[in-house]
């Protein structure tokens, strides 16, 4: 059988097949013909073997085939579609006006452990603060040290408006309205929703939660910062837990660390939450710096305080152990509504 005959009928027997296959019948069907390696697609690979005078009339004819079949497998799937529709509504029956079952909401999982938190910080005297979530420039960046050139400035880290002002990249812009607006000494919180221009997977979310802590007085020291955090991180997980201290640059406290917790998820052993390292980023904090209390309008020379930022979104995932944070963004009902109890 030459190389025109068997196009053909490759061609025509497609054209009775799909007459009478069904929807997941056409699937195949569509692959086993024109896929990457259907019937046809192998065959035009014979080709080559022709004359210039073949390849041009077989290829012209293999084209018009290749057309028409695509065409018709349009078609033909449209067609089964609306019957499928057709027979489903025919035998499916809703009664508009049928009442309800009531059924009541419940709190996001992201709300109740803010408002947990709050909680337990207004228990060791914290005072409760907010901020806007559009900021500007100088409350974001300038009054927290940082420099003009700072990474956290570009576009890849930040949504700028049109008129010069962002979404905030974090709940530290309390700290500079705290200041501006309360006397030395004072302890405060301020948990909220805070954007970064990032790429998101399994950690990382272009929207999350954080809460930020300061608090101001005399002869504050790294010590009374590591005692608030010991203390808040046990009675929040109502259990001993593992952390370290590392070493940490934030522009806006001097010294900074990075206070990881071992993974709750994994127990170490490594996940994506953790970034299979067994550890995850819990709370950066440290001394304030002391051009942030001159900012602030606090003379350092009198004043010393320390400053935390924990993200809420990573407590409810080590609370829960959910393995992806944008789970939360979701919308998905059936990941929600396991937290109605």
């Amino acid at each position: 059988m030459s190389l025109k005959q068997d196009i053909e009928l490759i061609h025509s027997s497609a054209l009775q097949t799909l007459e009478t296959t069904d929807l997941a019948g056409l699937r195949d069907l569509h692959q086993e013909i024109l896929g990457k390696k259907g019937r046809l697609t192998e065959t035009l690979k014979s080709l080559k073997d022709l004359s210039v005078d073949e390849k041009r009339e077989i290829g012209s004819l293999a084209n018009r085939y290749r057309e028409e079949l695509e065409t018709r497998f349009r078609e033909r799937q449209s067609e089964l579609e609306r019957k499928a529709e057709a027979d489903r509504l025919s035998t499916e029956h809703f009664d508009a006006l049928r009442p309800v079952a009531r059924s009541h909401g419940h709190m996001h999982p992201m709300s109740r452990i803010q408002y947990e938190v709050e909680d337990l910080f207004l228990q060791m005297g914290f005072r409760l603060m907010d901020g806007p979530e559009v900021e500007t420039d100088e409350n974001n960046f300038g009054n927290l040290n940082f420099s003009d050139d700072h990474p956290a400035r570009d576009m890849q880290d930040t949504f700028w408006t049109e008129e010069g002002f962002l979404l905030r990249t974090h709940t530290s812009s309390v700290q500079v309205r705290a200041m501006q607006s309360l006397k030395p000494p004072f302890r405060i919180v301020a948990p909220g929703r805070v954007y970064r221009y990032e790429e998101t997977d399994a950690s990382h979310e272009n929207t999350f939660y954080q809460c930020e802590g300061m608090m101001v007085d005399r002869n504050i020291s790294t010590a009374h910062l590591i005692h608030v955090m010991k203390t808040f991180l046990s009675a929040f997980f109502e259990r001993e837990v593992t952390v370290r201290l590392r070493p940490g640059y934030f522009p806006f406290v001097e010294p900074g660390f990075e206070l990881d917790i071992r993974c709750l998820i994994c127990g170490g052993d490594g996940c994506p939450v953790c970034k299979h390292s067994g550890w995850v980023e819990l709370l950066p904090c440290g001394l304030v710096h002391p051009n942030v209390l001159r900012a602030g309008g606090i003379d350092p020379e009198e004043w010393s305080g320390f400053a935390f930022g924990m993200g809420l979104s990573r407590l409810v995932m080590m609370r829960h152990e959910i393995e992806d944070i944008r789970h939360f963004l979701s919308g998905n009902l059936r990941f929600l509504q396991q937290f109605s109890g």
